[in-house]
């Protein structure tokens, strides 16, 4: 018994110039595929009708193969390992499923913003973080799965511009606001907030139409010019919302904390905000100018064809 050769189910179909063979079996390990005249080999650890075993047969063919299938009998080797557009396709609706979900909170605060504003008018500035503060902070979280993204590279996005844009939104939102309950009140929460939204609802549908290789001119456009005035004007927002929650935080002690003996000097966390803010515009220049030079990839091929 243990000198039995077990034979996996072999499934033939041909063309005038074509032959196509199926083999069945799965979690194929170790396939070893060969042509030896007009005599193809195949050996592989699978799961087939007998179980988990080693499957083999020889297929033996009326005239002899010709040298150049040696290049379509590797790419059916690479196949029957783990076929590469197999992982491509994951990846892609991995991805899509994300850009897809973040479009989606991004825009339900986009709207509700939007129409908050149309109805309540300027009233609508001092409770807007009552109303989206929840799906902000969902959609901020979950943008930490982008930043990983980028660090083990399932995206091309470089690390840096994205590790600044998560951690500046993120301790805005966390820290400015979240543990402040005197700037959840402020006007400026609804400036940063609607620009943030503003910049998302274009970003993350150019993303989900690349997965599936779409590109709409109109969003693509879109995508890599609207950053020019919105990236300065939510630094500007947020630089805005740091000033103002610094007498708030010197009046309530806050993150404040003392140094101890023999030094005994008190640390404000006023001076940490004052340092975040030179990080902030840091921050906005090498963001500015890694989208610049996404820009200038993107459509500057195509000014170079016209002359």
């Amino acid at each position: 018994m243990e000198n039995q050769v077990l034979t996996p189910h072999v499934y033939w179909a041909q063309r005038h110039r074509e032959l196509y063979l199926r083999v069945e079996l799965s979690d194929v390990q170790n396939p070893a595929i060969s042509i030896t005249e007009n005599v193809l080999h195949f050996k592989a650890q699978g799961h087939g009708a007998k179980g988990d075993n080693v499957y083999e047969f020889h297929l033996e063919f009326l005239d002899l193969v010709k040298p150049e299938e040696e290049e379509r009998l590797n790419k059916l080797r690479i196949e029957s390992q783990g076929s590469p557009e197999t992982l491509a396709s994951l990846k892609k609706g991995y991805l899509f499923m994300y850009n897809l979900v973040q479009f989606l909170g991004f825009s339900w605060i986009f709207v509700n913003m939007t129409v908050r504003f149309l109805i309540l008018g300027k009233e609508s500035f001092y409770d807007t973080f009552h109303t989206v503060a929840d799906m902000m902070y969902f959609c901020q979280m979950l943008a930490v799965v982008e930043a990983i993204n980028a660090a083990i590279g399932v995206t091309k996005s470089p690390v840096i511009p994205s590790l600044f844009q998560l951690l500046g939104r993120n301790f805005i939102l966390f820290i400015v606001f979240g543990t402040m309950e005197e700037m959840q009140n402020k006007a400026v929460v609804f400036f940063v907030f609607y620009i943030w939204s503003t910049a998302e609802i274009l970003r993350y549908p150019f993303y989900m139409l690349s997965c599936i290789d779409m590109d709409w001119k109109v969003l693509t456009w879109l995508r890599y010019t609207m950053w020019i005035p919105l990236y300065p004007l939510g630094c500007l927002a947020e630089a805005v919302s740091v000033i103002q929650s610094i007498p708030i935080f010197n009046e309530t002690g806050r993150f404040s904390f003392s140094l101890p003996y023999p030094v005994k000097i008190k640390v404000r966390f006023s001076f940490f905000l004052q340092i975040y803010l030179i990080i902030l515009f840091l921050g906005l220049y090498i963001n500015f100018r890694h989208l610049y030079k996404q820009r200038r990839r993107r459509f500057g091929q195509k000014k170079k064809k016209i002359h």
